[in-house]
């Protein structure tokens, strides 16, 4: 590179780089959150949704990308400084940060369709421009401080994404819970205001270089072949589809829990910190290495699902940074002459686009459970070294045959003993379970020596892989999940169980949540289990209100496998509001659940959309009782429980109805901001919470259960009062929920509070 004079004295100093990058970043992350709590609700809180929000920021940087790379066709630094400080205000005319309403009301059909077109409406244009920064600036520093010292601008990736970083994490901790909706759309506003000033220091810093120190850099080597930008492309595709894949996989399979989606994503930054920094943390050999033994643990873990969270957690996010890290690393290593900054970083965003398109839109249309996760797994083997295959020694590849044929026939043999070999001798000496287990335990110990010895060899890695893929789906086959189906809200799964009492159980779940459970057993049948039976809080409702009336109008929010249709009387009306299509399908299919269609004494009805919506269209003062049970999950849809929501359901109520806000949750304290808000909404609450038997009466395999109820009036819930099982509400445990304000982090430490009294 031709490295000519500047003036030190007219020369932007390095740190006003660095702050601007770092600005910018923190801008962008903060934007994210922000934008979801604004419109995300509107569909729930399932990993699509967070997923089709990934993408679409994905599209926008890379738009972001492509135009700070379409700028350098500027000659001149003061030129590309005006054009950008331009359409930083420009794109400020999208502010304040609000949800435009041109893409109309939310569609159930089309919803990735309608969330890119809300996003792209509200927060498209500014979150582009803003994105534009990290390669823009660095392209500046080249040509200023690097053409004058010989200094790489790589470097400044690092602080774009330690911004970010900050941002993601302060988002939930701090900004959520100490500002209002409008404070923080009215504070980023300011922020992007600041911002802008930032950026025109800094653009009237380097269009005052002297020209000589601005010359047209010309690169030290050629132009990148086709092939080096496919690899840019495909070493940045695998770190970004990880991050939606384990994601998605963790809050299905494993657990689901308030803000997991942060930690991968938060890894997923400090990636990018330790590759581009001059020393990296942890050094790329290392990184191989570690990367080796982590990957095949965390595919030799797949069978294992929610056994063990702390400990599935630890392997799965382990896993996952190691390879993103070997990627970042691996691309670094093949990164540019500063020259080709801009179409190295448009490569990276374009691969980072192609990696969450994969899994935000093709995924959930190919597969029917999160199969995506593990097949990035196996893919992102070929991304490292690959090797002479000719030097590897031959004990190298005895060990390697040995761990093949284990992987092979662990799972064959332990399923060909479990089916056949039932004799009293066998199963006095042997349990087919702890033979499994024991064989899974020397199939990863096996699985892990291999992986260190051809740590360094692609193909044997992908084997390995793959191998270790095929053990865990047999095993996995062990399980009793009957069916799955997967739609943008998520994946279902058919299971069945034995309970003792009432025999064959049939389940419905949604990620990790039970959504409802049918017996089999004719005498059971119709008989409502799990939440909805008659000793619960939904029950005592229900029973209660069939006493006082021979008919009801009942609506309930949240359709499960429909058990609340077992309360239908013939001359009572039923509608569910259910957001997913496919939960209405699948609850329907008689060859799953009879509830609807054969427990049921009179047609229900069904309304598809977000509950907050169509409960909003039906008639006032039309339901007896109206039931909120979209709560169990860990995805929680915050706006059905604001003060506004709350206000409406209550108009929609008969003045004697009663309404149901079904509140149980593992890991989220909603009883105390339900309380505030049911006073703060202008009703009446009593509140419960239920704890079933130890020993299951026979017939109900019921669970313990958190409820409020709320009405317009005290009379209205005086006879639920009078069973004793009711206590008054005590609205001052915590601030209400609104819709301008939502407290998901103080939920989640009001649950963790409640488990372990010595948390302050």
């Amino acid at each position: 590179m031709t490295t000519l004079g500047a003036s030190p004295s007219r020369q932007a100093p390095a740190a006003l780089f660095a702050l601007t990058v770092f600005s910018s970043a923190t801008l962008v992350f903060l934007v994210q959150p922000m934008v979801a709590k604004l419109v995300l609700p509107l569909l729930g809180g399932s990993p699509s949704v967070w997923n089709t929000s990934q993408a679409f920021f994905q599209l926008a940087l890379l738009a972001g990308y492509f135009y700070a790379h379409v700028l350098q066709r500027i000659p001149s630094l003061r030129g590309q400084a005006v054009v950008h400080v331009t359409m930083l205000a420009v794109a400020a005319a999208a502010l304040p940060l609000r949800v435009n309403a041109l893409a109309g009301p939310p569609s159930s059909d089309h919803p990735n369709l309608w969330l890119l077109a809300v996003l792209t409406l509200s927060i498209g244009a500014p979150f582009a421009i803003l994105s534009a920064t990290a390669p823009l600036v660095q392209a500046w520093h080249a040509r200023t401080i690097g053409a004058a010292e010989g200094k790489e601008p790589y470097v400044l990736y690092a602080a774009s994404n330690l911004g970010s970083l900050i941002a993601l994490l302060a988002y939930p901790v701090v900004v959520e819970p100490a500002f209002s909706l409008v404070g923080q759309r009215l504070g980023w506003s300011a922020g992007y205001g600041l911002f802008v000033v930032i950026i025109a220091t800094l653009a009237i810093l380097v269009s005052r270089t002297r020209a000589a120190a601005v010359r047209e850099a010309r690169a030290a080597t050629p132009a990148p072949t086709w092939g080096e930008r496919a690899a840019w492309v495909a070493l940045a595709a695998i770190p970004s589809s990880l991050m939606l894949g384990v994601t998605t996989y963790i809050t299905t399979d494993v657990a689901s829990a308030p803000f997991l989606w942060v930690l991968p994503l938060a890894l997923y930054l400090t990636t990018f910190i330790i590759a581009f920094q001059d020393k990296p943390a942890i050094p790329p050999a290392l990184t191989l290495t570690l990367q080796a033994a982590a990957l095949a643990v965390c595919v030799a873990a797949l069978p294992f699902k929610s056994t063990f969270f702390a400990v599935l957690l630890v392997v799965h996010l382990a896993a996952f940074f190691l390879t993103a890290l070997m990627c970042h690393q691996r691309l670094v290593a093949r990164r540019p002459d500063p020259a080709h900054l801009t179409e190295f970083y448009l490569c990276l965003s374009l691969g980072g686009v192609v990696g969450g398109a994969f899994n935000a839109f093709a995924a959930p249309a190919i597969f029917n459970d999160v199969w995506e996760y593990p097949i990035v797994l196996a893919l992102s083997c070929l991304a490292r070294p690959w090797g002479d295959l000719r030097r590897i020694p031959t004990w190298t590849w005895t060990m390697f045959v040995v761990g093949v044929v284990a992987a092979i026939l662990t799972p064959v043999a332990v399923t060909f003993a479990t089916n056949h070999l039932t004799t009293d001798a066998f199963i006095g000496r042997f349990d087919p379970a702890e033979l499994f287990d024991m064989g899974m335990k020397a199939l990863l110990a096996l699985a892990v020596i291999a992986a260190f010895m051809v740590r360094r060899h692609a193909l044997f890695m992908f084997a390995i892989v793959a191998i270790l893929s095929y053990a865990a789906e047999t095993a996995a086959d062990r399980t009793d999940t009957r069916q799955s189906w997967r739609s943008f809200f998520g994946v279902l799964k058919l299971s069945q169980t034995w309970v003792p009492s009432i025999g064959h159980v049939k389940m419905l779940a949604h990620g990790t949540t039970l959504h409802g459970a049918q017996s089999q057993d004719p005498r059971y049948m119709c008989r409502p289990m799990v939440y909805y039976t008659p000793n619960t809080p939904i029950g005592q409702v229900f029973t209660g209100k069939q006493a006082a009336s021979p008919r009801l109008r009942i609506g309930a929010v949240g359709l499960g496998t429909g058990s609340v249709a077992a309360y239908v009387r013939p001359g009572d009306d039923l509608t569910f509001f259910e957001i997913d299509p496919l939960v209405v399908r699948v609850s329907n299919d008689a060859a799953n659940f009879t509830y609807t269609t054969l427990c049921a004494k009179s047609l229900i009805e069904y309304v598809i959309g977000d509950a907050r919506l169509t409960v909003a269209r039906q008639p006032p003062a039309s339901f007896d009782i109206l039931l909120i049970d979209a709560f169990s999950s860990d995805a929680v849809p915050a706006h059905l429980l604001t003060v506004e929501a709350v206000r409406g359901y209550l108009a929609k109520l008969k003045p004697d109805g009663v309404l149901i806000l079904h509140l149980s949750n593992r890991n989220l304290d909603l009883m105390n901001p339900a309380q505030a808000v049911a006073r703060a909404a202008g009703g009446y609450a009593l509140v419960q919470q239920y704890r079933a038997p130890e020993k299951d009466p026979a017939g109900t395999w019921e669970s313990s259960e958190d409820a409020v109820i709320v009405a317009r009036s005290p009379q209205a819930l005086a006879a639920l009062r009078a069973t004793g099982k009711w206590t008054d509400a005590n609205p001052f445990k915590a601030r209400p929920w609104t819709d301008d304000y939502t407290n998901l982090a103080g939920a989640l430490y009001g649950n963790l509070k409640t488990r372990y009294e010595w948390l302050p």
